[in-house]
């Protein structure tokens, strides 16, 4: 139960370092943060190969999400990187180290990963736009909205399924 709680509060605190951090235009709260919490849970989780596996299939997600949402000019990252963040990008790393832990109800219900992902993914964005300025999006800002949502629901589902095979392959 503590490693439960250990991901869970881990992660809120790297989404907390990257928002504020970028909010601030500076990247390395968020990017420090996340490789601290990834060296942590990789150096306790009995997945360590999975878990690792699957933060670089988030990376490419959120290289391919935000940054199309950057490329069309629907979204502006604050701590800008090329197209996609570093920050944002080492939030999708050390989001996907909760999948096999604090998040692992997920993985047997790709339906309910599919309604997390389309629900859960624009609210994190606009608490980050919203609360720290992190990022903007461009008027009309229900076309990002959308495209978070529809790229969260195909995202998590399919990064737990993944974590599925990753960790049957590990077995």
């Amino acid at each position: 139960m503590m490693r439960f709680w250990a991901n869970l509060i881990g992660y809120q605190l790297v989404w907390f370092s990257a928002v504020i951090g970028a909010g601030h235009g500076l990247a390395w709260p968020g990017v420090a943060a996340a490789l601290v919490f990834i060296v942590a849970q990789l150096a306790a989780s009995a997945t360590a190969r999975a878990d690792l596996r699957l933060a670089g299939a988030a990376v490419i997600c959120g290289m391919a999400l935000d940054g199309t949402l950057s490329a069309l000019g629907w979204a502006r990252y604050a701590a800008d990187g090329w197209l996609a963040p570093a920050w944002i990008l080492a939030l999708w790393a050390a989001f996907a180290l909760t999948l096999n832990h604090s998040l692992a109800y997920l993985r047997p219900r790709p339906w309910l990963a599919c309604a997390v992902g389309a629900i859960g993914g624009p609210l994190a964005y606009w608490g980050a736009a919203r609360g720290w300025q992190a990022v903007q999006f461009e008027p009309p800002a229900w076309r990002a909205t959308a495209a978070l949502a529809a790229g969260w629901a195909l995202a998590l589902p399919a990064l737990t399924a993944g974590a599925r095979r990753w960790n049957r392959e590990a077995s």
